[in-house]
């Protein structure tokens, strides 16, 4: 019990309130991400959270996991008909139809996206500036739900032909995927991603 007392000591940004939450929070929420497979996972995730809460992500996260084959995009870019039937038939994930239609288009892009550039995280990286950007918010309320960056790279990927990435979804995609530090100033976890990101263009796996 101690050992537990001691970790929830630690100050962190207000919005975790579960367990499945503060876990997210602690080890993933602003890590610079370069694999591509976790950046299409976060793609995913964050189209189907539009209009819903992160925290039902979180839940139905293992389950949309193993309907979308690892969130392989070689596998979901190849879905079809049959497919999409089982999934919006799957009582894991949410079914919506727009949202698993999204997935496998969006794959199908991020695959001719990779094909260009090397990889998706040259791609998204270049267009988040290369390196992580640190800021230093004080309170919830500092937090933007989208910015200059994400309307640029909402732009971009809209013009591709990817879905559900309307700057105020790239924004959470860049929060979750660490091109922005958006902890509290306070939060155990601002200190020490931002010494992770010190150095210029060092983006951490």
């Amino acid at each position: 019990m101690k050992p537990a007392a001691k970790k929830n000591s630690k100050r962190r940004c207000v919005w975790p309130r579960t367990p499945l939450g503060l876990r997210y929070h602690d080890r993933e929420w602003g890590v610079p991400v370069k694999n591509d497979r976790k950046l299409f996972e976060f793609l995913v995730l964050d189209a189907f959270q539009a209009g819903l809460s992160w925290e039902i992500i979180l839940r139905k996260r293992e389950s949309l996991r193993a309907a979308f084959d690892g969130f392989d995009p070689a596998k979901v870019a190849r879905y079809d008909r049959r497919k999409v039937r089982r999934l919006l038939a799957d009582p894991g994930i949410i079914r919506n139809r727009l949202k698993v239609e999204s997935a496998i288009t969006n794959a199908q892009i991020f695959l001719a996206v990779q094909k260009e550039f090397g990889s998706f995280s040259k791609y998204i990286w270049q267009l988040a500036g290369g390196a992580p950007r640190v800021n230093r918010w004080r309170s919830m309320r500092q937090l933007p739900a989208r910015t200059a960056q994400s309307d640029a790279m909402s732009r971009a990927l809209k013009e591709r032909g990817f879905r559900f990435v309307g700057s105020t979804i790239c924004y959470a995609f860049m929060q979750a995927a660490g091109m922005v530090n958006d902890h509290l100033v306070h939060c155990f976890r601002h200190a020490e991603l931002s010494r992770r990101m010190r150095r210029p263009g060092q983006i951490p796996r």
